[in-house]
């Protein structure tokens, strides 16, 4: 990551609530053909979350803790502060001397960006403020957030004025924190109806809806120069299992997460 940090744009972008079952499921039936063509032999890796919900998992994530890969470690680390004794650092991860892997990148020149979907980056009080406050710019509104059934086209669209708006020898880091799989997502599949509520299927048809659009986030990422991207879930929820619904809790379902990390070559 030294080599990368510097040279390329990065791109973060965390799905928000998406399990990897549904994930993996979709990658392999070929029903997210924008995302698997970048994946890694087209499948998603198996990662632990850093937290159970939004809040604590981005916490964990901005301090340079990704979610962790489900073989046994240690596992090197992309991001880390200096920290004594971490073993988890190892010789290429980027280590900064800030507290968090966003001012850290802003210190090197960076310009961090947050476009913000979930209602822990709505910037409509204190605790909906901290997670976008890490950054140098921040975007949230109504249509980016959970009830919206074309949030992540806003948000797309938001993402490309912002890259738009830059200078084309400023470095960027770019956050988005995709809502279109939380609760509720009924309104994604054809033919479901509120009252009959969220489910797996609906679940799965909102990540079909974000791969139709994630082609033009990649493209946008990589517009000015090569970029580096991580794309991954914060955690997953429940749709009934062993009783549980939602998250905040200490379930698989909820703790297993995909990832993927990947270059996007510069756009000609």
């Amino acid at each position: 990551m030294n080599e990368v940090v510097g040279s390329h744009d990065l791109l973060m972008v965390t799905l928000d609530t998406l399990r990897y079952d549904v994930a993996q499921e979709l990658a392999a039936a070929g029903r997210i053909p924008n995302l698997a063509r970048h994946l890694p032999g087209g499948l998603w890796e198996r990662r632990h979350a850093p937290g159970s919900f939004t809040y604590a998992s981005h916490q964990a994530m901005f301090a340079g803790f990704l979610p962790t890969p489900a073989t046994p470690g240690p596992h090197p680390r992309l991001f880390a502060a200096r920290f004594a004794g971490s073993e988890t650092t190892a010789d290429g991860t980027f280590v900064y001397d800030t507290p968090d892997l966003v001012s850290g990148l802003a210190a090197v020149g960076y310009r961090t960006v947050c476009v913000g979907g979930v209602g822990f980056f709505n910037q409509r009080g204190p605790l909906g403020s901290v997670l976008p406050g890490f950054f140098q710019e921040s975007h949230w509104e109504p249509e980016f957030g959970v009830p919206s059934p074309t949030s992540f086209e806003a948000q797309v669209a938001c993402a490309e004025k912002v890259v738009a708006g830059l200078p084309r020898e400023q470095r960027l880091f770019l956050f988005v924190n995709v809502s279109a799989l939380h609760q509720p997502n009924w309104f994604h599949l054809p033919g479901a109806t509120r009252e009959a509520g969220d489910t797996r299927a609906t679940h799965a048809a909102a990540l079909e809806y974000v791969d139709r659009h994630m082609g033009r986030l990649f493209a946008a990422a990589c517009s000015r120069r090569p970029c580096f991207a991580v794309v991954c879930s914060d955690h997953g929820t429940a749709y009934g299992e062993d009783g549980h619904t939602g998250h905040r809790i200490g379930h698989d379902v909820v703790w297993t997460v995909p990832y993927a990390h990947f270059f996007l070559d510069e756009a000609r």
